[in-house]
């Protein structure tokens, strides 16, 4: 019984995300995502009580295959700079994926984050999340620490570019600012 909640569990974050990325979050009921998941309604409420507990299931999923992605770009680079570079190579690569939509934690806040506080709550987890991996990236490079604020505002803002402008190339300009930005920085005199 255990394997079959899990399995429903994950039948229906799936769908949730699949649906969630392609129509929205507001578009799609409750009922469009047990179909899409295939598991009766009584067992979708059980693994999530309402909607809002579905959606921020979704994006602490999200968060994690997130995660995922940054640290293995990086994980092959050989240095400080190249491990902040390959933030902006991953995003290139999700860019040109099939069903990039913009960034799932941008999309959710627009659309419910002045109603949903649980919602809110973790589209701001993620985004300190991920600025706190770059601030330690920055730390690495002996930075001074505003620039982690910068390289992440440089990365939030090609995803919204990409989305919006439907190009993807927008994350080799942002690559090459932030390498701009690196090397201005590591530069400049210290006080």
């Amino acid at each position: 019984m255990v394997t079959d909640v899990a399995a429903d569990r994950t039948r229906v974050l799936e769908a949730a995300d699949r649906l969630f990325n392609a129509r929205g979050v507001q578009a799609v009921g409750m009922d469009a995502v047990r179909a899409a998941a295939g598991v009766p309604l009584k067992r979708l409420y059980a693994a999530f009580p309402s909607k809002d507990a579905l959606v921020v299931a979704v994006l602490q999923r999200r968060s994690g295959t997130w995660d995922a992605g940054i640290a293995a770009a990086s994980a092959t680079a050989a240095s400080p700079r190249e491990r902040l570079l390959a933030v902006y190579d991953f995003l290139g690569e999700w860019f040109r994926s099939d069903d990039f939509r913009g960034c799932a934690f941008i999309n959710a806040f627009g659309e419910l984050g002045g109603v949903s506080p649980a919602v809110a709550d973790a589209v701001r987890a993620q985004k300190e999340s991920f600025q706190r991996y770059v601030a330690g990236l920055v730390e690495e490079l002996g930075a001074p620490p505003a620039l982690a604020t910068q390289l992440a505002l440089l990365a939030e803002g090609a995803q919204t570019t990409a989305a919006i402008g439907d190009a993807p190339e927008v994350a080799e300009h942002a690559r090459a600012a932030a390498g701009t930005l690196i090397d201005a920085v590591l530069a400049a005199p210290t006080a």
